[in-house]
């Protein structure tokens, strides 16, 4: 009788699928799968074809036997090609049979993500895929007495591995790759790709920032092998960038790889290594929304401080208010950037700025303090009132309360009238007794009428002429006070007008500065 020992179910199913072994529904299970028991399995023993169901058994062993032996060919020769690799193999002396001969390297970086760019320290950290290929003259095979076998994955660490490492690292700790598997290939041809987080010391020049852009190299090498005895190359002309993840402060425009040999003072040996150039562009969006902007429109509160009356003796709060608000964003763009001789592009606008602030205030200060000059104050010099009251003033449509630009055309008329005309007779307070003496009779007889001197009674005549010529010292003196008061008003008048001029004046080439100073920023960047 054949018997036949089936380890494991999986192997029936797998038959099954495979189209080799189609199962029917045993004999004495009764088409359920489940074995009936031993009283009714001796009733069905006669029933049953002995010789049809032990060939049908044997069939099925020869093919679970050898789908077995497929399945487990490649890890029966990958343990002995492990085995008879590793017998005499070490791991401490460069793989090659020559001493002499050169083992060659070769490096490929591809870039995943930009973690962070600390420009206050100067260190860019990076996410990298590290691929290095190099050929181990010990470790081939023949692929015929290994079924064939081309290659296997084994742990990276028991194998001679280069010490590439990053020249230009920036932290203590280990910034090696990851001990992952390498491929080994028959001919000798080792693969090792390695994810590594990078900590490289980058020179961050600030000069143009936020519109700035950045050059960060990442430099491998050899740490102990000169280039007699490992030589390095790069697979590519550039890193890799088919994989990076966008970076939301940064843009990258490249990654040119260069292979450099150096020769020190030191020794003969060349050292070479292959440095990755990683092209940067800032994303300026956030800086301009939150530091250029609201800086431009502080600046331009500056010149409207001279557009401030100055009765209302807010004018220097404002400039100061002014001043401490840049300040303020001063402090927070110097938070950001390294310290450095390089001054950044919005430091150098925020400084101008708060020049023309500072400017601002004290010349508000001097506008103020001429605004306030009263009668004490000497009159306005010739040359300011021409310059100052009578041309400044027009071109810059400064009036007095009252007036306007209609009023302005009139007095240009009637300056033109004067010269053609000769000038107009005006009434004087002061009049010769010798002259126009019938007119004063005159004035005197109305005045006198209106006195009730008729002349009739000559005390009463002597009593009004008293009374007629204390009243006409007191309209003199009225007269004189109001002259004089007029005076003073017009001296104190001038004075505030020639302010105001000077206010106008200095908004406009305020305004104008900024607004040249924010050109000239704007194109700097550009």
């Amino acid at each position: 009788m054949c018997t036949v020992s089936l380890s494991s179910p999986s192997v029936l199913v797998r038959l099954w699928q495979s189209g080799i072994f189609v199962p029917r529904p045993f004999p004495f299970t009764e088409g359920t799968g489940r074995l009936l028991p031993a009283e009714n399995f001796w009733r069905l023993r006669k029933k049953m074809n002995w010789p049809h169901s032990c060939i049908s058994f044997c069939w099925i062993y020869f093919a679970v036997s050898r789908l077995r032996a497929v399945e487990t060919a490649d890890g029966k020769y990958a343990q002995k090609l492990f085995n008879d690799l590793f017998e005499d193999y070490s791991n401490a002396l460069r793989p090659v049979e020559d001493t002499d001969k050169v083992l060659n390297v070769t490096l490929q970086i591809t870039l995943s993500q930009i973690k962070d760019m600390d420009e206050r320290n100067q260190i860019l950290t990076a996410y990298l895929w590290i691929r290095q290929i190099w050929h181990d003259a010990y470790l081939t095979w023949d692929r015929d007495q290994y079924d064939g076998l081309d290659s296997i994955r084994i742990p990276s660490d028991l194998v001679w591995r280069p010490d590439i490492v990053l020249y230009n690292k920036a932290d203590d700790e280990s910034s090696e790759p990851v001990n992952t598997n390498v491929v080994l290939r028959y001919d000798g041809l080792i693969t090792w790709d390695a994810p590594a987080i990078t900590k490289s010391s980058c020179v961050v020049d600030v000069t143009y920032f936020p519109f700035d852009n950045q050059q960060c190299n990442l430099t491998f090498g050899s740490w102990t092998y000169n280039g007699n005895q490992v030589d390095i190359f790069n697979a590519l002309d550039s890193g890799d960038l088919s994989d990076f993840i966008e970076d939301v402060e940064w843009e990258v425009h490249g990654m040119p790889a260069v292979k450099n040999v150096i020769s020190y003072g030191c020794c003969s040996e060349p050292y070479p290594d292959v440095t990755f150039t990683l092209l940067l562009k800032r994303r300026s969006s956030f800086y301009i929304v939150n530091l250029l902007i609201p800086c431009v429109l502080i600046s331009f509160l500056a010149p409207l401080s001279f557009y401030l009356p100055a009765a209302s003796g807010e004018k220097v709060s404002l400039g100061v208010t002014i001043l401490l608000a840049m300040t303020v964003f001063q402090l927070m763009v110097a938070e950001i950037m390294p310290a450095s001789e390089n001054v950044p592009l919005i430091g150098k606008y925020y400084i101008a700025t708060m020049a023309l602030i500072t400017a601002s205030t004290a010349l508000t200060i001097m506008v103020m303090n001429i605004h306030f000059c009263g009668a004490e104050a000497r009159p306005v010099p010739h040359w300011a009132r021409v310059v100052i009251l009578k041309y400044m003033s027009r071109v810059l449509c400064v009036y007095d309360v009252g007036e306007s630009c209609l009023s302005a055309h009139h007095d240009r008329e009637r300056t033109h009238l004067t010269k053609v005309y000769g000038k107009l007779p005006e009434p004087n307070l002061k009049t010769d007794r010798n002259k126009d003496l019938p007119r004063k009779k005159e004035i005197n007889k109305l005045l006198k009428n209106d006195l009730g001197c008729h002349g009739e009674n000559p005390q009463d005549a002597d009593s009004y002429c008293a009374q007629y010529k204390v009243l006409t010292r007191n309209i003199e003196y009225i007269a004189k006070c109001l002259k004089d008061h007029k005076a003073t008003n017009s001296k104190g008048s001038e004075w505030k007008k020639v302010a105001k001029v000077i206010d106008r004046f200095f908004m406009w080439v305020f305004f104008i500065m900024v607004f040249v100073m924010t050109v000239l920023i704007i194109a700097r960047a550009d």
